[in-house]
């Protein structure tokens, strides 16, 4: 799975957590999430959203400020973390 350009059942998700971002209004890839109204609390709840939704559990590594900053930087460790999740099943 991919996340770039936002995958829709991630953007969907990612939607719920940011308090800041108007329905009616385009997420960017490179849209702060942080102005956008993702806090630390909102992170862990997006977290646990993540794994029960796309069953995509991100490892301790990637829990960065870093990793949160966009929804691109977030989407992108969620790949890796997925097709670390698919190279250790095939």
């Amino acid at each position: 799975m991919t996340y770039s350009a936002i995958d829709p059942a991630f953007e969907a998700i990612l939607r719920r957590r940011l308090s800041y971002l108007p329905q009616d209004e385009v997420l960017r890839p490179d849209d702060s999430l942080k102005d956008l109204g993702l806090d630390s609390m909102q992170a862990v709840e997006l977290i646990f959203d993540i794994e029960d939704e796309l069953g995509v559990v991100l490892p301790d590594e990637l829990m960065t400020a870093q990793t949160f900053a966009t929804a691109a930087s977030l989407g992108a460790a969620l790949a890796a973390a997925s097709d670390q999740i698919s190279a250790g099943t095939s």
